[in-house]
């Protein structure tokens, strides 16, 4: 494989890549070379400290994960129709880690695929249809998902169908009911699905099935009230629907104490989506489903889901769970993560709200506490910094103003410790920035340029940059709502004619 130099490879993907695939700090993306355990190398040998990947659940190339893999690719990766060891032996790990009745497992390739693959199981098991989901979630890239996406709907500007039915966000802290100001606002949001529901069942439209992650991620990073989701349930199966719980970033322990997210929430679904953990990386997913449910869905095929190799590392990733002792860690690092960022919530007035379990974390960035405005042009400023110092954060949620932090599972006290020191610098700064020229917060001599790589920049050369101070005023005014265009999109405005510096060498792609 030949090497590309930085700006070579920017070259390429500008022209060869879709440009709706978006990048990691988009205006002066990083170039990742290498990775191991919880850290990642760029192409200049720069190592970062990774706080956001879930996917690689166990660590970068973990020796053991690859392997395993390396061998089996070795000897046989095959398709589906053949009787497999490695196949049959994974199934029953895997469900040995589920309650009893989630016996019957589906593998496929992704994330997304299992997602339609149990909306495809619920609909023909109940003869019905409808699917109730949750306000700001996400389900996964396929048409028969981004139809019961509202985050996506709502991004893209498209109206719900007829047969999607979205339950309000249980969100405690800015949504409709709120704590410290309802006195039991999860029984108000359980009480307005419950109208909802009863709605639906009195003008004969009929549930096929309730689809949501246990800890709702793309929505900020939300933790539902006690009793929620067992109370949705029991609604739903009352109409004969199926609930689906997706456990593609909750999943394999990452909230600490338990294997899966739903038995935080004390209950069991009838089907279990799994993703982007089972396989630290290589693509593979699962669906796990009940014998009684699985005896009525007749017809099924995954080309390559299941496969020897697919299998193998699952089975690796499940053993590196077990041996070092991951879930317990999950849980005592997240706690460690949790009680000092809440402290820090009492020096920094822009921290909002810290919520999560285990090494599932949000930290919510608002213009103040009194009005809980997300700010996302905060929340951005303080990814591209922290990047500064070499640790990698992302923003999640509809506001993108939710400091998402789901670091891989071998993250330890040492590394929170890092991140914790870092963010309370960081949000200083921040802070200092935004008060610093006036009582307006309307500041000066800001810019991207003050905290990005300016021999690294992914737009072109004569940009114009518009100054914090003036996207934090027209922010004011409301020029720039909310649900917008990430920062880099909003905030720089290109020159007519400027051209993006030529690239010379293209031998090295014959």
């Amino acid at each position: 494989m030949p090497e590309f130099s930085w700006e070579e490879t920017l070259y390429l993907r500008r022209h060869y890549v879709g440009k709706s695939c978006q990048l990691h700090f988009g205006i002066s993306p990083l170039k990742i070379t290498k990775a191991s355990k919880q850290y990642m190398y760029d192409d200049k040998g720069n190592e970062y400290l990774d706080c956001i990947n879930s996917v690689s659940h166990v660590g970068h190339c973990h020796p053991h994960v690859v392997a395993e893999g390396q061998e089996q690719m070795a000897k046989l990766n095959t398709n589906f129709g053949f009787l497999s060891d490695e196949m049959s032996i994974y199934a029953k790990r895997l469900v040995e880690t589920m309650p009893e009745r989630l016996s019957a497992c589906y593998f496929v390739n992704s994330g997304s695929e299992a997602n339609d693959l149990a909306m495809r199981i619920a609909k023909f098991v109940s003869g019905m249809d409808g699917i109730v989901c949750i306000e700001n979630t996400y389900h996964g890239n396929l048409s028969s998902l981004i139809d019961i996406s509202p985050l996506k709907l709502k991004r893209l500007g498209v109206e719900k169908k007829d047969h999607v039915h979205i339950l309000p966000c249980p969100d405690v802290y800015r949504g409709k009911y709120q704590e410290g100001v309802d006195s039991d606002p999860g029984t108000l949001y359980i009480e307005e699905a419950e109208a909802m529901i009863a709605q639906l069942v009195a003008s004969g439209r009929r549930i096929a099935a309730f689809i949501s992650e246990p800890l709702l991620t793309h929505a900020g990073m939300i933790v539902p009230p006690k009793g929620y989701l067992k109370r949705i349930y029991s609604l739903v199966r009352q109409q004969g629907g199926l609930c689906i719980a997706v456990e593609v970033q909750t999943g394999l322990g990452r909230i600490g104490d338990v294997w899966w997210g739903f038995q935080s929430q004390d209950v069991i679904p009838d089907i279990v989506t799994v993703g982007k953990p089972l396989g630290n990386g290589h693509p593979m997913a699962a669906v796990i489903t009940t014998q009684e449910i699985s005896a009525q869905f007749t017809e099924f095929a995954s080309t390559f889901g299941g496969n020897p190799v697919s299998c193998v590392i699952g089975l690796a990733v499940l053993r590196v769970i077990e041996n070092e002792k991951f879930i317990s860690s999950a849980h005592n690092v997240g706690k460690y993560l949790i009680e000092h960022a809440t402290a820090l919530k009492e020096k920094h007035k822009i921290i909002g709200d810290v919520r999560g379990m285990g090494m599932w974390i949000g930290i919510d960035i608002v213009v103040d506490r009194v009005s809980k405005r997300p700010s996302r042009l905060q929340a951005e400023m303080i990814a591209y910094r922290m990047k500064q110092k070499r640790i990698i954060i992302a923003n999640e949620g509809p506001s993108s103003n939710v400091m998402m932090i789901t670091p891989p599972m071998c993250f330890t006290c040492e590394n929170a410790q890092r991140l914790l020191k870092a963010l309370d610098e960081v949000i200083t700064d921040v802070e200092g920035d935004l008060t610093a020229a006036s009582d307006d917060r309307r500041l000066t001599n800001f810019s991207y340029y003050d905290f990005i790589d300016a021999e690294r920049v992914n737009v072109p050369v004569d940009v114009l940059v518009l100054t914090a101070g003036e996207a934090a005023e027209r922010e004011a005014k409301r020029e720039l709502n909310e649900d917008a265009l990430p920062l880099e999109n909003k905030y720089v405005r290109l020159q007519a004619g400027d051209k993006y510096p030529p690239v010379d060498r293209y031998e090295a792609l014959d």
